[in-house]
């Protein structure tokens, strides 16, 4: 199996991080190594819910590297920062308060693989929301037919309204209506992806990874929204359904987001 860095940045959330760490403890399939990157206070490695959790990573054999990363420079720099430390041919960046099923890491190796693209990754379905149907949401939903081809998308462009299809439980109820087989997957059309995306290293990399962290103020977002179009322009990328991630639902922890990252820096 395919070699994979998972990357996890965290801060304050040692609770919801120890979820996440128990996700990835149960997968069908074991990382190469889980690298996290805390830009808590306090670091978080002296919680006993996360020394527990690490503990069954390592004794399942997965290496863990647990770094109090400070000062706080914004998300993209903290993602620069672990992807500088990734040494696995693909890397996993997963969200701390993002729970996946125990086939998750498998179904998205496989699909990288066998897809040949960049990135692909599962959308996070808010489980509180899944009484809540949103058919107009769901409208831009369209299945990738043959293989991932490079796409160019452009804010507010062709494709754009495809970020509804994430929104609470959207991903839930298109997996729903696939109505697939168990352990079947299928792969579609996305704008981005957020909290539960693989890459392939390189492909990352050549699309220059998050090096852009020094050219935006601390306070911004959609730094993932900015790697995401350029690996999909040079290399494709899809979301692969059904999901296998469950969104922890917690408040956020990044209160300012003055700019968005793809209109200061550019694409």
């Amino acid at each position: 199996m395919t070699e994979v860095d998972v990357l996890v940045p965290t801060r304050e959330r040692p609770h919801a991080l120890s979820v996440t760490l128990a996700g990835l403890a149960a997968q069908t399939v074991a990382a190469t190594r889980v690298v996290i990157s805390d830009q808590s206070d306090r670091s978080v490695a002296g919680d006993p819910l996360v020394q527990s959790m690490v503990r069954v990573l390592r004794r399942h054999g997965t290496e863990v590297d647990l770094d109090h990363h400070r000062p706080l420079r914004g998300l993209a720099e903290n993602r620069h920062h672990l992807l500088s430390r990734a040494r696995s041919s693909h890397v996993l960046y997963l969200d701390d308060d993002v729970w996946l099923e125990p086939w998750a890491l498998e179904r998205l190796l496989t699909a990288i693989e066998e897809l040949r693209c960049g990135f692909v990754g599962f959308a996070v379905q808010g489980l509180s929301y899944l009484a809540d149907h949103r058919p107009q949401e769901e409208a831009p939903f369209e299945l990738w037919e043959g293989p991932v081809q490079p796409e160019r998308l452009r804010p507010h462009g062709p494709g754009w309204d495809r970020w509804t299809l994430h929104n609470a439980a959207n991903p839930t109820h298109l997996g729903d209506r696939l109505a697939l087989a168990e352990g079947d997957w299928r792969a579609y059309k996305v704008a981005w992806i957020g909290a539960c995306v693989l890459y392939e290293r390189r492909a990352l990399l050549d699309a220059g990874g998050f090096s852009f962290w020094d050219r935006v103020p601390a306070d911004h977002s959609g730094e993932d929204v900015l790697v995401q179009l350029r690996v999909m322009e040079a290399r494709g990328g899809a979301g692969i359904l059904p999901t296998g991630s469950v969104h922890l639902e917690l408040p956020t922890t990044v209160d300012r987001r003055s700019v968005e990252c793809y209109e200061q820096v550019g694409l």
